[in-house]
């Protein structure tokens, strides 16, 4: 039961980022055209789909959360990590994106372009480096053989024990 509600409150953070922030930054939501809503809600969609695999694989593989304050205990490299080092950063800006899009916010786009600086620069200085001292050389291969946010073509092989 404990997990379940760590899991729960670990949701404040996407919550926070994909609805609260945009309802507040955008003072009124209007549709002003239907093939940006539609276009816009494919996009929404795409990275739900996304972020919920991620989310999926750090609760079963990596025996954590979503959250920086309860992470993972296992490094995760299935699924998406095979192709790339944050597909749930990644969800999270195609989410964003797509609100943007669908109902023609700038403000949205602003704040998704912030949301990613912000991400960036946290993994870079304190995620990266905390990541490399927890799990040591199964991380820095997977480091030098996965991008950050550009994607493979290819997914990541690697010699890790089986769960």
């Amino acid at each position: 039961m404990k997990n379940f509600f760590k899991q729960i409150f670990s949701f404040i953070l996407p919550v926070t980022v994909l609805i609260v922030i945009p309802l507040w930054i955008e003072d009124k939501i209007m549709i002003r055209n239907i093939p940006a809503l539609i276009f816009g809600l494919i996009l929404i969609c795409a990275g739900l789909l996304t972020m919920a695999a991620s989310i999926g694989l750090f609760i079963r593989k990596g025996k954590g959360t979503l959250a920086p304050w309860s992470p993972t205990r296992y490094l995760v490299i299935e699924g998406p990590y095979k192709y790339v080092r944050n597909p749930m950063i990644i969800g999270v800006l195609i989410v964003l994106t797509g609100e943007a899009i669908a109902i023609l916010s700038l403000k949205i786009a602003i704040w998704a372009l912030a949301f990613f600086i912000i991400n960036n620069l946290y993994f870079i200085l304190y995620e990266e480096p905390d990541l490399a001292k927890k799990f040591g050389k199964e991380y820095l291969d997977y480091k030098s053989n996965v991008k950050r946010w550009i994607p493979r073509s290819k997914p990541y092989q690697t010699a890790r024990r089986a769960d």
